[in-house]
């Protein structure tokens, strides 16, 4: 039983590997096809790791077309080291980090957001960010609503770096640790070490909220420190 089992395995990986082989000999060759397929199966996945990583949606959403213009450009570089979709993941995460340290250069140059202008003489001033706001609800911001899930955003949004993205490529994304390290640029100890401080940093943001009980969105991404230790 166990060894059909593993034959089972064995087999649906070299069919997934096939076909992802097949996919990237059309995207090579210039398939729209292929591309329409890439994006319509990737970008809502990429755009909500964004936007979880650089904290502004109209950020993430330039970062998502930038990602994909990339994988366009860059697809005849690659040669299978990891799978196709660890690549793309690689590119977002690089653009997300190039997106934050040109936040830190120039954020000073910035008008704050609650910062009144006039926008005519005589007019009371209002406030920038009260101008900006969109009042449309995209599909993410609806999946959102209910209460646990959205306490656990927030408080993610407070883990710092590189714990977060640790987080959520693991118990959002669901990437394996070494399709993590691989992504990070780091050893196998480094992905679990950082995932212990980052459920660690989470826990204890979301601890005053939930007296007494902890979200369900939390429970379900919580392993014990003697798991990650493995």
């Amino acid at each position: 039983m166990q060894a059909d089992l593993t034959m089972g395995n064995v087999a649906g990986t070299l069919t997934i590997q096939s076909e992802e082989a097949a996919l990237v000999e059309e995207l090579r060759a210039g398939s729209e096809q292929a591309f329409a397929w890439l994006i319509a199966h990737y970008h809502q996945p990429i755009f909500s790791l964004l936007a979880r990583t650089v904290r502004n949606r109209a950020d993430a959403a330039d970062l998502t077309q930038e990602v994909f213009v990339k994988v366009f450009r860059g697809i005849r570089g690659f040669h299978g080291e990891s799978s196709l979709r660890t690549w793309i993941y690689r590119i977002a995460l690089r653009e997300a980090s190039n997106q934050r340290r040109w936040w830190m250069r120039h954020q000073q140059r910035e008008f704050p957001m609650e910062q009144e202008i006039t926008v005519a003489e005589g007019r009371t001033p209002v406030c920038l960010k009260d101008m900006l706001v969109d009042p449309s609800e995209s599909p993410y911001d609806l999946a959102l609503h209910e209460e646990n899930r959205a306490q656990v955003e927030r408080a993610l949004g407070h883990v710092p770096e590189p714990y977060r993205t640790t987080v959520i490529l693991r118990d959002i994304e669901g990437f394996q640790y070494d399709e993590i390290a691989a992504m990070q640029g780091v050893n196998l100890g480094t992905v679990k070490s950082r995932l212990v401080r980052g459920r660690a940093s989470l826990k204890a943001l979301l601890a005053p909220h939930q007296p007494g009980s902890r979200p369900t969105a939390l429970a379900g991404m919580e392993l014990s420190l003697r798991e990650e230790a493995r």
